[in-house]
């Protein structure tokens, strides 16, 4: 796999974002939230959701426990274990990838 890795080492660090191919849609049908791929079908739980509605490619992974912290009132340290655990995963499944800074 030259080139194109799918290992993405998430950190404090990593600005994450949903590849090309995949997107976070609500289902009417379902009502509920899918991430859809081609092939593939990944419906997150409510607090996977709210995590990949902020991995939008400019905020960091920092940032995003930071809000998420601020907004629950809630141990950090806490929240920044959960929320890399989750963003690796999925990354390793391929539906996470790590925004590239572009050049014009």
């Amino acid at each position: 796999m030259a080139g194109r890795s799918r290992n993405v080492s998430v950190s404090e660090t990593s600005r994450p974002v949903l590849p090309r191919h995949a997107k976070l849609k609500f289902d009417e049908t379902r009502q509920v939230w899918v991430i859809l791929a081609p092939e593939r079908v990944l419906a997150p739980d409510e607090i996977a959701v709210e995590v990949l509605q902020l991995c939008d490619g400019l905020r960091n992974v920092e940032g995003i426990i930071d809000q998420l912290a601020a907004k629950y009132a809630a141990e950090r340290g806490a929240i920044s274990a959960d929320v890399i655990a989750m963003l690796q995963d999925l990354a390793d499944k391929g539906f996470l990838t790590e925004a590239r800074e572009r050049t014009s």
